[in-house]
């Protein structure tokens, strides 16, 4: 048997989409289609229109976060971390900052829209997550 024999005999392995139901790889597009409309419009023009001394770190890491998402709409399965740490830095900042200063009811300026944004993921990104399938490919494998 030649190396061609038992490349042939050899299963191949079941792709993470198979374990996903096309309407939810959909529902998981339209998320990372949300975070690319969504910075695109609010932080992307930060990056062609700053100081020169601007420090840039925000904005940069927004553009980043923005690449990957757009990179989600292809593979949406491979960027799921990108939702999970979407998810993850929205509960934190939901718990430790907007909450707090939501019942003390001192807030900054910026409050309205970073609470009602914010909010939006929290309540959006556990019902678009396929658990399921992070439970088998982080936890289980």
């Amino acid at each position: 048997m030649n190396s061609l024999d038992t490349a042939h005999a050899a299963p191949m392995p079941a792709l993470p989409s198979c374990t996903v139901t096309t309407p939810r790889l959909w529902l998981l597009r339209g998320a990372y289609l949300l975070i690319v409309v969504g910075l695109g419009l609010t932080n992307l023009p930060a990056l062609f229109d700053h100081e020169a001394l601007s420090r840039g770190v925000i904005p940069s890491l927004l553009a980043g976060i923005w690449l990957l998402a757009l990179l989600g709409l292809y593979q949406p399965l491979k960027m799921l971390p990108l939702l999970l740490f979407e998810l993850a830095w929205k509960l934190i900042w939901f718990f430790a900052y907007g909450l707090p200063q939501w019942l003390s009811g001192h807030q900054p300026e910026t409050f309205g829209g970073d609470f009602q944004a914010i909010l939006l993921g929290v309540i959006l990104m556990p019902i678009v997550i396929p658990w399921g399938f992070v439970y088998r490919q982080y936890f289980r494998g």
